[in-house]
């Protein structure tokens, strides 16, 4: 049986692996559609995953709205002012506590998906060596997705779609589901007020 510290190293190799055939691809509908299968594999028969026996997705897999390009863009990173930043401290479970810290801002592009506009902070975690953190809550958090909303990015779990200089890659296609959406034994840090837009985003893993 493989022990749990190495479970847990093989499954962010994976991911690290789903996400950079992604990025090596600039076929993105044809990669999304591998990262789903791959996705879906790993929840199926992997140890580390977050899925109780029970759970229908056994059978069917991660339900997603479909692919939809114009949901792909980068954004340009912009940084909060000096001295106007505060600290996110929250409960991780087993964990202890996570802190989160504001490095900055992305604006979405108007005129896309359900009137998609507005904009979304960016955050770094401290824990886990450091990593980029973009949760989403959008319009439909409990009305078509998680309550808790959904990740966008968590480069600590290897989640990074790609980016130069002060931009960003954000495809919206790629929003999934955290850990506690599957197993109450996870707890997640979910998306603050300054992740939540009014616009209801159908791409991504829906329930």
């Amino acid at each position: 049986m493989q022990s749990s510290a190495l479970g847990l190293v093989d499954w962010r190799r994976r991911t690290n692996e789903m996400y950079a055939d992604v990025r090596a691809d600039t076929a993105h509908e044809a990669a999304h559609s591998r990262w789903r299968a791959r996705r879906d594999a790993m929840f199926l028969h992997h140890p580390q995953t977050p899925l109780v026996d029970d759970d229908p997705i056994r059978d069917g897999g991660i339900p997603y709205w479909p692919y939809d390009p114009t949901l792909r863009f980068e954004v340009a990173l912009t940084v909060p002012e000096a001295g106007t930043a505060e600290d996110r401290v929250v409960e991780a479970g087993d964990d202890g506590t996570l802190t989160m810290k504001l490095i900055g801002r992305v604006d979405l592009p108007a005129g896309i998906g359900d009137g998609l506009a507005g904009g979304l902070d960016v955050w770094w975690l401290h824990q886990y060596g450091g990593g980029i953190f973009i949760p989403l809550r959008d319009g439909t958090s409990g009305d078509g997705s998680y309550g808790g909303g959904r990740y966008l990015l968590d480069t600590a779990k290897g989640s990074w779609l790609g980016g130069e200089g002060d931009n960003i890659v954000l495809d919206l296609n790629y929003a999934y589901h955290p850990s506690c959406r599957y197993n109450p034994r996870w707890q997640c840090p979910l998306a603050p007020p300054g992740n939540t837009i009014t616009a209801r985003v159908e791409a991504g893993e829906r329930l």
